[in-house]
């Protein structure tokens, strides 16, 4: 009798399961989901995806259309390529959209999601970006750094000149230009030049890991092996860094408690006086400085050096354009001085090469993946809660229909246009649009446009060896931005009256 209770308890049980399974199948098939290729087994689609995953996932979206599921092992991903798809994916249904998924990068090498980039949204989140909008990206703030913009610029300049008929590898000096500007404002000054050459490796490094395809993250029973070795690369850097961030914080805390009625010097002191800050929604803990002064020294480095790096590789390309930007800067600004940030607005041909740049080579060309936050609906499909969404403005920004000859470098495009970068035109978007934007844009503009117009005015430009135009490699590595595989060297000659070059 008990054996036959047991038995029917079992049937029961067993019949309520496969109904469950099955509802549970059945709801799956009843969604609609955006088209894409079918997945693998555990893989998904990763097996589509080669080693420049913004090429292979334009490729798909040329087959599949603007907006098309992928999985990257157990994981939706939907990316959307055509400015309707930004539009809604950043702008009308953007806080739907303004998560971040919980990826390795933001774990080991952002204090655990404490950072400006990878930190969820919430109270927290939404704190940071009012700190950087009120504080330390503020126009008062940046238009008080500008002497160090100048000044740091202006021994670059100098620096180059030195090396007038010798073959320079250009991206060494840019990054170099971006570090000391941004150390200075971040951490109020530069570091030796060991120090130096430590942080730029760590930055550089810190960067590309940011933006790997980690295959823990897309499949996650296997993160533990750590397959591709990003991860210990991811705490490697990390630690080193911290190390790093803890002697900076030291120093200011010293200072800062040896002088009464301390008055902040630079963004690091901002930092630290909005830690005390009683008002504050949420406490900003120490681990959380660290990780905001890592994110402005990261973003305010990398970004600058590749555009400006780029550009140049692209007018070496076009000598017929290189002609138009050095004629506008002669007719301007004369030969007798330097370009100043307030001569930029004058100088519509040099932003239209910034724009042009940007477009062809954005410097995250899907942007930072965003999660859905609840279950919803875009275009009549079903975009479930937890999926992860890849805007591809490397597919905008080559899209037929948006620009004429759209493989091809052609400032004058952006010429009696009012199309700008400041994430209001969704056909051009290297900042990204919306809550998540580049809080930092303002300053990235400054001294890309300001580096890319003294350089161009200062130098006539050449390549080495007898290279000519088509022989200028112009591939590219993947990570968080899009670097050049091979560095550009060039060779320069100054072109300006010789007393503007001494320090």
């Amino acid at each position: 009798m008990e054996s036959t209770i047991w038995t029917a308890y079992a049937a029961v049980f067993l019949v309520t399961l496969f109904l469950l399974l099955l509802s549970k199948f059945l709801s799956k098939r009843k969604l609609n989901l955006p088209p894409g290729p079918k997945p693998w087994l555990i893989i998904g689609n990763l097996h589509l995806i080669g080693n420049l995953p913004h090429r292979s996932i334009h490729e798909l979206s040329l087959k599949y259309g603007p907006i098309m599921q992928l999985y990257f092992g157990s994981f939706p991903v939907v990316v959307g390529s055509s400015v309707e798809m930004a539009k809604v994916f950043l702008k009308s249904m953007d806080i739907n959209f303004v998560d971040r998924p919980k990826l390795a990068a933001g774990k080991y090498t952002a204090y655990n999601y404490s950072d400006i980039t990878w930190s969820p949204y919430g109270p927290y989140w939404r704190q940071a970006r009012r700190m950087c909008v009120m504080e330390l990206f503020s126009p008062k703030r940046l238009d008080s750094f500008e002497y160090i913009r100048a000044e740091e610029l202006h021994s670059l300049l100098h620096d180059l000149n030195k090396l007038s008929g010798k073959p320079i590898l250009l991206k060494d000096y840019l990054t170099t230009l971006s570090l000391n500007i941004i150390s200075r404002m971040v951490l109020g000054k530069k570091y030796a030049n060991e120090s130096h050459n430590s942080i730029k490796d760590m930055l550089t490094e810190m960067v590309w890991l940011n933006g790997v395809l980690n295959s823990g993250d897309a499949i996650p029973g296997i993160d533990f092996m750590d397959l591709q070795g990003y991860v210990k690369r991811m705490k490697v850097v990390s630690k080193k860094f911290d190390r790093f961030l803890e002697h900076v914080l030291d120093e200011h805390n010293a200072r800062r408690n040896a002088e009464e009625n301390y008055v902040a010097k630079d963004m690091v002191d901002v930092l630290l006086q909005l830690a005390e800050d009683p008002s504050l929604e949420v406490k900003l803990e120490r681990h959380g400085v660290k990780a905001f002064t890592q994110d402005l020294l990261a973003g305010g480095t990398e970004s600058s050096a590749v555009t400006v790096e780029w550009a140049i590789s692209e007018l070496l390309k076009k000598p017929e354009i290189f002609k138009k930007a050095t004629e506008e800067l002669d007719r301007v600004i004369g030969r007798n001085r330097w370009v100043q940030e307030k001569d930029i607005p004058n100088l519509p041909y040099i932003e239209a090469v910034v724009k042009e740049t940007m477009r062809l080579h954005p410097v995250a060309p899907m942007l930072v993946p965003r999660e859905c936050r609840e279950d919803c609906k875009v275009e009549g499909y079903d975009v479930q809660k937890g999926t992860r969404v890849l805007v591809s403005v490397w597919t905008i920004g080559r899209d037929p229909t948006l620009w004429e000859e759209p493989e091809a470098f052609k400032p004058d495009r952006f010429l009696g246009k009012s199309i700008d970068v400041k994430g209001h035109d969704f056909e051009l978007l290297p900042f990204g649009a919306g809550r998540r934007m580049c809080p930092g844009y303002s300053l990235g503009l400054k001294v890309v446009h300001s580096t890319l117009a003294n350089l161009l005015h200062g130098f006539k430009w050449s390549l080495p060896d007898n290279m000519t135009p088509e022989d200028l490699n112009m591939e590219e590595i993947f990570g968080l931005s899009i670097p050049r595989k091979i560095p550009l060297a060039a060779m320069i000659e100054p072109r300006l009256q010789l007393n503007l070059y001494s320090n």
